[in-house]
């Protein structure tokens, strides 16, 4: 990441170019826009979905793909830093990286 004085933290250029490239896929974009209301969008979970996240199995179904395309999906999400991770036991819960979304808001609307 670099600094700008007049829009804060900005993500370096091969950051932005992953984001990107995480978001040119329909479903990863709406993946990510589930994310931000996950009790909404997504079947109810043993564990609380606002405070850990979803998942894989759960975004598999809402996405109507395979258990491995659905952890690919989420795996370029999580590698272009866009979504954390929680585990818990033998489960992996994704929810939205916040802070990396708006590095992310704020690199494109100075460097475009």
């Amino acid at each position: 990441m670099t600094t700008n004085e007049d829009s804060g933290i900005q993500l370096r250029q091969d950051e932005l170019l992953a984001a990107l490239r995480a978001l040119s896929n329909p479903h990863r974009l709406s993946i990510l826009q589930w994310l931000r209301d996950p009790v909404m969008h997504f079947e109810e979970q043993k564990v609380d979905a606002t405070r850990y996240g979803v998942c894989v199995s759960s975004i598999r179904k809402r996405c109507e793909v395979s258990q491995s395309t659905a952890s690919q999906f989420m795996a370029t999400l999580s590698d272009a830093g866009l979504v954390q991770t929680t585990r818990i036991g033998q489960w992996t819960y994704f929810a939205r990286n916040e802070d990396a979304i708006a590095r992310f808001r704020s690199s494109v609307a100075s460097d475009l």
